[in-house]
C-alpha cells in the first residue's frame, strides 16, 4: 500500500511527533530527511490522499489514527530487525541502523509476527528505544538526561539520542554501555563539561555527550 519513499516519511513524521506538542513542519520534516521542502509538499499531498495524515496550513502536519499505527509498525520492524541482528548475527549496535532500514520495508506481517516470537517479544532495541507491539502501543521508558544529574547524583544508562556509528563507537571506546550505572562527580561552569564515574572508571565528557546519553535517576 505505501511505497519505501512514503514509509520513509511516515517515520519521519512519527518520530517528530513523538518530540513535538503541535503539527510537524514542513522544514522540520525536509531537515529530518535531508531533503527540499518542495519535495515535501509533494509527498505531503499524497500521505493526505491515502488518509495517514492530516495538513494544516499554518498548523503544519499531524499522524492519523491509521497512520500512527502504520508508521509504528515500520518502527516496530525497524527496531525487530536491529535486535536481531545484534543477538543473533553477532552485529554490534552501530552498524545496525543501515540494515534495519533496509529490512524494515518488508511488507510480510507473519514474517515480523514470528522474528517478534522467536526473539522472545523484546521491549528495547539494542540503543534502549520501545518496540510498538503488532497494535503501535509500546511502554514509555521515564528517562532524562545525563546533563541534568546533579553532583554526586547516579544514573542507569538507559538509552542514546544520538545512534550514530560515530557515537555509538565512541562510546564503545570509554566502556559507556546501556544498563551500567553513571555517577556525575562533578561539572565545570566554564563549559558544563562533566567529570563521570562508571564502574571503578572515571572520566571527563563533553557537554554535547552528556546531551546524547539518556538515564534513569537512582
Amino acid at each position: 500500500m505505501f511505497s519505501q519513499s512514503e514509509e520513509n516519511y511516515l517515520k519521519a513524521i512519527y518520530h517528530l511527533d513523538a518530540v513535538s506538542d503541535k503539527g510537524i513542519s514542513t522544514n522540520a520534516i525536509a531537515e529530518k530527511l535531508s531533503t527540499k521542502a518542495s519535495s515535501v509538499t509533494d509527498m505531503i499531498k499524497k500521505l493526505s490522499d491515502k488518509k495517514v495524515i492530516v495538513y494544516k496550513k499554518y498548523h503544519g502536519v499531524t499522524l492519523t489514527e491509521f497512520g500512527k499505527k502504520t508508521a509504528a509498525n515500520i518502527v516496530r520492524k525497524h527496531r525487530l530487525w536491529e535486535v536481531f541482528l545484534v543477538d543473533k548475527l553477532n552485529f554490534s549496535w552501530d552498524e545496525v541502523h543501515d540494515v534495519a532500514e533496509q529490512l524494515e520495508h518488508i511488507k510480510s506481517p507473519k514474517l515480523i509476527n514470528e522474528l517478534d516470537s522467536f526473539l522472545g517479544f523484546p521491549k528495547k532495541d539494542p540503543h534502549g528505544d520501545p518496540i510498538p507491539d503488532n497494535e503501535g502501543n509500546y511502554n514509555k521508558i521515564e528517562k532524562s538526561l545525563l546533563s541534568t544529574l546533579q553532583e554526586n547524583e547516579s544514573g542507569i544508562c538507559v538509552g542514546v539520542k544520538d545512534s550514530s556509528s560515530e557515537f555509538l563507537q565512541f562510546l564503545d571506546r570509554q566502556e559507556i554501555q546501556l544498563g551500567k550505572k553513571i555517577t556525575l562527580i562533578s561539572k565545570e561552569p566554564f563549559d558544563d563539561s562533566l567529570e563521570i564515574k562508571i564502574g571503578d572508571k572515571q572520566l571527563s565528557i563533553s557537554n554535547k555527550i552528556a546531551n546524547n546519553l539518556f538515564i534513569q535517576k537512582a
